[in-house]
């Protein structure tokens, strides 16, 4: 990995991860609504998947939310934070220490944003699959926190007469399916869905942002305390610009998710040029021109 690959300070998001988890109270919601929707899939998939690994939670957390789902015989997980749950390893999904071929399913549950390499991330989950193994991953996009981002930048222009990076730089979906097929997986598919949520002031989001282990982890974001004023004019903008008629204000968390394959000989392949049997004027009832001739008017 080159120095030009550094976004984020991976041993801050190591800290991050592991304070959120000894703090009180229930931060899991965002972990919950993303994980019951990317299990669902499952339920499309006509298939079993008896050795599992889990990425970004441990096996104990994810296992009552899998159910029979994918008929899971072995669950693996790889975390950053230590957990008692059985086959759980503490570990960097930059580096998998997995064999090639190990796994039938491989499960990314919002850990994925924060890579330096995600490409690089892809290829390893590509390579511990076994042929026709399956990839479901969600990760934060780029749209995320966009109203925490307006607020931020607005009100440090205003009273530091600049801005720093508040809000981590993330994925955007017209990246995803290119991403896949990049790291080698077959039948790519990305797409996005917001969940937004709503609190009633900013300071709330906050501190489930650090309960969650989101918080900015960029190698350029600002390591010094946050100005009194600055925050209290943050706030302020932000119930200007975003708080709805009862007062509340919304925090949208965009979710990417990433569905491919390992590729395997019995996979529907797409047709080579010219192996079409019906032309595709014929199917659309229109008029068919020979390359590099314009469409014009018809004359009768």
């Amino acid at each position: 990995m080159t120095d030009t690959m550094l976004v984020f300070d991976r041993a801050a998001k190591r800290r991050q991860r592991r304070r959120a988890a000894a703090m009180p109270g229930d931060h899991d919601f965002l972990r919950d609504a993303v994980a019951e929707r990317l299990l669902d899939r499952l339920d499309d998939i006509k298939r079993s998947f008896p050795t599992a690994l889990v990425q970004g939670c441990d096996s104990a957390w994810l296992r009552p939310r899998l159910g029979a789902r994918g008929g899971i015989e072995t669950l693996v997980s790889l975390d950053a934070v230590s957990s008692a749950a059985p086959l759980h390893v503490v570990g960097d999904e930059e580096f998998l220490p997995f064999a090639a071929g190990r796994f039938d399913l491989v499960i990314a549950l919002l850990n994925l944003h924060w890579v330096n390499d995600l490409p690089g991330a892809l290829i390893q989950i590509r390579r511990a699959l076994k042929p026709d193994g399956l990839f479901l991953g969600a990760l934060l996009g780029g749209a995320t926190l966009n109203e925490l981002r307006q607020a931020w930048l607005a009100a440090e222009a205003e009273i530091e007469g600049g801005a720093s990076p508040r809000i981590s730089p993330m994925a955007d979906t017209l990246d995803g399916a290119g991403l896949l097929q990049r790291a080698g997986f077959a039948l790519p598919v990305a797409d996005s869905e917001t969940i937004t949520v709503t609190y009633g002031d900013p300071f709330r989001l906050m501190q489930d942002l650090r309960g969650m282990g989101e918080t900015n982890a960029a190698i350029g974001r600002r390591r010094g305390f946050t100005r009194r004023a600055t925050l209290l004019r943050m706030a302020e903008l932000y119930r200007q610009q975003q708080a709805g008629p009862d007062g509340r204000i919304p925090a949208s968390f965009e979710v990417i998710t990433l569905t491919g394959w390992s590729p395997h000989e019995s996979q529907q392949k797409p047709l080579r040029p010219g192996a079409a049997k019906q032309r595709l004027a014929a199917a659309l009832d229109t008029v068919e021109f020979p390359a590099g001739d314009k469409a014009g008017p018809h004359r009768h």
